[in-house]
């Protein structure tokens, strides 16, 4: 069978064809504007890994990037302040067991960011802070005394801040603050300051036991002394002037009168009882000085 190819009519194509490549296109531009963006938020930055070069050396600051898609790759590190806490168990000079608990405050050093992930990686906090922590609480508490732990603690939390500062600028961390959250000794010597405070007490409540003996001493050698005064200047006033124990029954009686009048209850009592029979004292003849029997 022969055929004639010249007779075959091909469908025309043309326009779908140009669709299709506009589609195509607009398709591949998408996704290059799509894929050649990258933001980096606030307090964070980036570096970019490249196929072809590796880690690049710049640092990307916050704001929008540009980079080449499939062939860059931007990589984002949180340079913030972040809180770590670690506790150590150590033994200080005094072979006490001292269980210390450490709160540091760390950030990446922003101009070291490529040379830390190489090294590191993005959990270089993870890699490096527990055994730099540890080693340095183990090496500072073997200098001091259990008792020196506690009333030095300030100086100790300079000298773990001191070293931990240093050691991590090895390997480019930032410490922004290193502070001591908790201190717990073992039951021994948790024992032994507890004994001590109880002793101290008792001391102190039996040196104010002393002290309060001495004063009550004191007061009643005192009140001793007020009152025989009291009885030598009432003998003298009584010798001098005889009216005055007249004087000082007025006194009482004014006194019981006093008493018995503000009171809400009525007593019906003799007024010899009730020292209110002045009219019996005669004030003349116990003022006047007895008379001399003549010779």
């Amino acid at each position: 069978m022969n055929m004639n190819m010249g007779n075959v009519r091909l469908p025309n194509t043309g326009p779908v064809w140009a669709l299709a490549k506009v589609a195509i296109l607009g398709g591949a531009g998408l996704y290059a504007v799509v894929n050649s963006l990258y933001n980096v938020e606030g307090g964070h930055r980036a570096i970019v890994f490249n196929r072809i070069v590796g880690i690049k050396e710049k640092v990307y600051p916050e704001g929008t990037h540009l980079m080449i898609p499939w062939f860059d790759r931007p990589i984002i590190f949180d340079v913030r302040a972040r809180p770590h806490v670690v506790e150590s168990t150590s033994g200080s000079r005094d072979l006490q067991m001292v269980k210390i608990g450490l709160r540091v405050l760390t950030r990446p050093m922003a101009d070291r960011l490529p040379t830390i992930y190489r090294a590191l990686g993005l959990n270089y906090n993870d890699r490096v802070l527990p055994s730099i922590i540890h080693e340095t609480l183990k090496a500072v508490v073997a200098q001091y005394n259990a008792s020196q732990l506690i009333t030095q603690r300030e100086v100790v939390s300079r000298e773990i801040r001191r070293i931990l500062t240093e050691r991590a600028a090895n390997f480019h961390i930032a410490l922004d603050d290193v502070s001591i959250i908790n201190l717990t000794f073992g039951k021994e010597f948790t024992a032994a300051i507890e004994a001590k405070q109880v002793a101290a007490q008792e001391a102190e409540r039996a040196k104010f036991i002393v002290e309060k003996a001495e004063q009550d001493k004191k007061s009643a050698i005192v009140r001793a002394q007020g009152e025989a005064k009291s009885a030598q200047l009432i003998g003298e006033a009584i010798a001098n002037n005889p009216a005055f124990i007249a004087l000082r029954r007025i006194e009482a009686s004014r006194e019981i009168a006093n008493t018995v009048a503000s009171s809400a209850n009525r007593i019906f009592l003799s007024s010899d009882a009730l020292l209110l029979n002045l009219q019996d004292v005669d004030i003349d003849d116990i003022a006047s000085p007895p008379s001399t029997p003549r010779k």
